[in-house]
C-alpha cells in the first residue's frame, strides 16, 4: 500500500509538467522524461508479449502484487490476472491493432509513470472495434529491471 501511495504521490506532482508535451499524433521519446525512458520500453516489452501471444513474457514483467484496473474490475495480483484476463488480452491484442499516439512519462529513484494515449481499430468477434485507449502503468525499479505494479486501462468510442 506505501508503495502504491507513492507511486500516486509522484503521478500527481508531475502530472503539470506532462500536460505541457508535444501535442503530435506520434509517438516521440522526447514526451518521456529521460529517466522514464527504460521504464517505458518495458510497457512496450509487455505489449509485444501480448501480440506475439507470450504469457510467460507478459507475466515476467509484472510485480506478483500487481493491481490492474479496467471497466471497473480489479485483479489484485499477476496470479489472479493469469487466471481470469491474460489470455482474454492476449487474444485481443493479437486480433486488433493498436497504436500509441502520444506517451508521457516520469521516473524518480524506483518508481516510474508511463501515460500512453492510443487508437484501436479492427474486428474481434465479428465486431467493429474503434475506440480511443488510455493506459497508466506505474513500474518499480527492482534491481536493473523495471516491473509493472499497477495498469489502468480506459477505453471510449472514438470520435
Amino acid at each position: 500500500m506505501v508503495r502504491f501511495q507513492l507511486a500516486l504521490t509522484l503521478i500527481a506532482s508531475a502530472l503539470p509538467a506532462a500536460a505541457h508535451g508535444p501535442a503530435s499524433k506520434t509517438v516521440s521519446a522526447a514526451a518521456l522524461s529521460r529517466s522514464a525512458q527504460s521504464a517505458a520500453a518495458t510497457v512496450d516489452a509487455f505489449h509485444v508479449a501480448l501480440q506475439h501471444g507470450d504469457a510467460r513474457a507478459a507475466s515476467a514483467l509484472l510485480s506478483d502484487d500487481v493491481l490492474i484496473f479496467e471497466s471497473g474490475e480489479v485483479e489484485r495480483s499477476k496470479a489472479e490476472y493469469a487466471a481470469h484476463h491474460l489470455a482474454a488480452d492476449i487474444e485481443f491484442t493479437k486480433a486488433v491493432p493498436s497504436a500509441v499516439n502520444r506517451r508521457a512519462g516520469h521516473a524518480s529513484g524506483t518508481i516510474a509513470w508511463i501515460a500512453s494515449e492510443g487508437r484501436t481499430i479492427g474486428k474481434f468477434n465479428g465486431r467493429s472495434i474503434d475506440v480511443a485507449t488510455t493506459e497508466t502503468m506505474v513500474l518499480q525499479r527492482v534491481g536493473t529491471a523495471w516491473r509493472i505494479v499497477q495498469i489502468h486501462w480506459s477505453s471510449a468510442k472514438a470520435r
